[in-house]
């Protein structure tokens, strides 16, 4: 199955790493490798990227796309969680890391693969996993899990107002058969939400399957966690740069840098030079946002926010 995947705030995300030649990257959301290849073009034979992806279909691709960088070690493919970003670099290189890169959210591949089941637009088998040899799946999540745990993920994941009465029409359907497809999800999902509320807002199941999606994957766990291990990583003046697609990684994000850029010191304690509990100084105050002939390109792009942020080099 072919895909097209157009890789969103490319040049602005790798621009803000500040690409250095002979330099050590990571791309913790390798995907079909948009971002990848562009550092690679900006080393231009010198350095090294390691790229993270859960998603095995995304590295045999990477496989394939990148034979060369592969074979001449300019490229290292990383099948594994990019919460364990700090564990497998310290397996793989020796080398000061010079900038780190995320670019969040599920990728267009796995959305339009009706097999994967992540969109509410295919009639498909109940799945929504990233890594898919891991056991819990959106099925297992929908069937097994108490009614006061999906109101909670509903509501929290997805900010759904109806999450109290969607949990309560999904416990109550799987008490005669278990719920199997995003279709009967869907069906599900539009009987427990009021007609008027459904007139409004685009897919009445968008809500809902993105708070399933970052259940399944524990995304924001691992995002913090990932996160964190990436500022301990990073080399002096090394660069993070974040993109992201909904509010809720957008908070952590925010939350995660603005913490290691703020010192706890007194504000009239005589210091010079950066506080000695400042990991981090941000370089976006406010995020990029996307360019009107991208959004006109490409309509995913319309959620996108890049954050970037800047290892504090010390004086010795």
């Amino acid at each position: 199955m072919a895909f097209v995947h157009h890789t969103v705030l490319r040049k602005e995300a790798v621009a803000g790493l500040a690409i250095q030649p002979g330099g050590t990257y990571v791309d913790a959301t390798f995907g079909r490798g948009g971002h990848t290849a562009l550092i690679l073009q900006e080393l231009a034979g010198s350095g090294q990227v390691i790229a993270f992806d859960s998603d095995e279909a995304a590295i045999t691709a990477g496989h394939d796309r990148f034979a060369d960088q592969l074979a001449a070690n300019q490229l290292v493919l990383v099948h594994d969680n990019f919460r364990h970003l700090s564990r497998v670099l310290h397996q793989v290189t020796t080398a000061p890391i010079r900038g780190v890169l995320y670019d969040l959210g599920v990728s267009s591949p796995q959305f339009d693969d009706p097999r994967r089941g992540f969109s509410y637009r295919f009639d498909s088998p109940l799945d929504m996993r990233m890594d898919q040899s891991q056991p819990l799946s959106a099925q297992t999540i929908i069937n097994e899990w108490d009614q006061r745990e999906l109101t909670r993920i509903i509501h929290r994941y997805g900010e759904e107002r109806f999450a109290g009465a969607i949990a309560k029409r999904i416990v109550a359907r799987r008490a005669s058969a278990p719920i199997t497809t995003t279709g009967e999800l869907v069906e599900i999902i539009k009987e427990a939400i009021p007609a008027a509320a459904r007139r409004t807002g685009g897919n009445p199941a968008k809500r809902t399957f993105q708070a399933i999606r970052i259940a399944v994957n524990d995304e924001l766990g691992a995002l913090e966690d990932s996160l964190e291990e990436a500022v301990a990583v990073l080399g002096p003046g090394g660069r993070l740069s974040v993109i992201t697609f909904q509010s809720l990684e957008d908070r952590v994000v925010k939350h995660v840098m603005q913490k290691h850029a703020t010192s706890d010191l007194p504000a009239d304690l005589p210091i010079l030079g950066t506080p000695a509990d400042v990991d981090l100084k941000l370089v976006t105050r406010k995020p990029i946002r996307p360019t009107e002939t991208e959004l006109e390109e490409n309509h995913r792009a319309h959620s996108a926010r890049l954050r970037i942020a800047e290892k504090v080099m010390r004086e010795n």
